[in-house]
């Protein structure tokens, strides 16, 4: 792990900390480097050590020149809800093989992203927010499909990132905005239409990402085969 050589106030503040707290930490930080931290107050010390902790770590070479995809802050967004949303039908005892179609949309999306492994910077994910209107669309369309072919159960879409922001800062965003996160319906599909709804839920993403983002503009990847998994 590299050690710093200045401080990192506008990483902090990118992981929502308060501009007060901010302020603190790059002041307590310059003070530390003069002085040395014997100087400084036990609660200070305290301050800076959690700072510090929240921070990411600092990696050099080849580690620094490309960092995971699955390390990715949209990434880990994505994993986060489906999370969720696995223990969430841990609890609802469904027919074997039956599978919530919001799951199967970021399961998907997840996949692809392992693919072709864009850089999901900052130009990715401001085009990336289009997916949002995709992921609606499919939704409603498996909604009509439950109807038929399974059941539909409510689900709080709010809720998790909301406790998670309880416990600690994030500034990630809610999977669904706020015209849509009222609408609680979560269709669950019988073990008989997953895997259609899997492909088509793939026919319709995979080109939609590469073509999308703007760092797989310049991929000659083509489409990933059906067998295609991250392991």
């Amino acid at each position: 792990m590299a050690k710093e050589s200045t401080h990192r106030a506008d990483e902090l503040k990118e992981l929502g900390w308060s501009s007060e707290d901010v302020a603190r930490y790059a002041e307590l930080w310059d003070y530390r480097q003069r002085w040395g931290a014997m100087n400084l107050e036990r609660e200070d010390r305290q301050f800076l050590r959690k700072a510090e902790a929240a921070l990411p770590a600092i990696v050099t070479g080849k580690a620094a020149a490309k960092k995971a995809t699955e390390d990715k802050s949209y990434y880990r967004r994505l994993r986060f809800y489906l999370q969720a949303m696995n223990e969430a039908e841990l609890a609802l005892a469904l027919e074997e093989n039956a599978r919530g179609a919001w799951p199967i949309l970021l399961e998907e999306e997840l996949r692809a992203l392992d693919y072709y492994e864009p850089v999901l910077g900052l130009p990715d994910t401001l085009k990336a927010k289009k997916f949002d209107a995709v992921r609606e669309s499919i939704a409603n369309r498996a909604s009509k499909l439950a109807d038929q072919q399974g059941l539909v159960v409510s689900f709080d879409f709010q809720a998790p990132l909301n406790a998670l922001k309880a416990q600690e800062p994030t500034k990630w965003r809610q999977l669904r905005e706020e015209d849509t996160s009222a609408d609680q319906s979560y269709p669950i599909l019988n073990a008989s239409v997953v895997e259609g709804f899997r492909q088509e839920v793939r026919a319709e993403l995979v080109p939609l990402i590469r073509e999308t983002l703007p760092s797989l503009a310049k991929t000659d990847k083509a489409a990933p085969p059906d067998d295609w998994n991250r392991a």
